[in-house]
């Protein structure tokens, strides 16, 4: 294979975003996450830990990211954001609770926040229902079984940025960590 180190002249070089397919929606991207999540053979592929939280990355749809997970009885995310990408995620096995802020928060700038009241959201989600998010959503996620796993796909595009995560006492919210893709890839 040959690799070529010189750039492509001016008078050659595409404007940007031209040739680009368009960034899938969230509502394509839950789309995915459910087909995905509707192939029992995969699903079956994925090993499961009894304590910890497995993952196995799948290629997504219109250069996204998937990731196929299995929750252990009562495990969880943690309070968390995507940062700048839209996703969905949809149940393949068990059950999930997601835990969310029906509010858009501040980029940047800020390590706590005083939440106003009525903007929790909580959502189940049993098997073959999903969800789509857009940016910034902030929520967790839970398997609150005590004796039973669960699965799930998750897709995001872009690929994840940066993942911020945040703890949360009553109605303070704090921003704890900023993870990078080399902390969880």
């Amino acid at each position: 294979m040959s690799v070529s180190t010189t750039a492509p002249s001016p008078a050659h070089t595409p404007p940007p975003g031209a040739g680009e397919a368009p960034a899938p929606t969230p509502a394509e991207l839950l789309g995915f996450a459910e087909s995905v999540a509707a192939d029992p053979e995969l699903i079956a592929s994925l090993p499961l830990d009894p304590e910890e939280r497995t993952w196995v990355r799948l290629p997504g749809p219109g250069g996204s990211e998937a990731w196929l997970i299995g929750w252990p009885p009562g495990t969880g995310t943690g309070w968390h954001d995507h940062a700048d990408s839209v996703g969905a995620f949809a149940t393949a096995a068990g059950e999930l609770t997601e835990h969310a802020l029906a509010v858009r928060l501040p980029t940047g700038g800020w390590k706590t926040l005083e939440l106003a009241d009525g903007i929790d959201r909580i959502r189940r989600l049993p098997t073959g229902r999903g969800r789509a998010f857009g940016r910034d959503h902030v929520h967790e996620v839970l398997n609150v079984s005590p004796d039973r796993h669960a699965v799930s796909v998750h897709v995001y595009h872009p690929p994840l940025p940066l993942i911020r995560r945040y703890s949360r006492s009553g109605d303070t919210l704090r921003l704890e960590q900023v993870e990078r893709p080399e902390d969880w890839q």
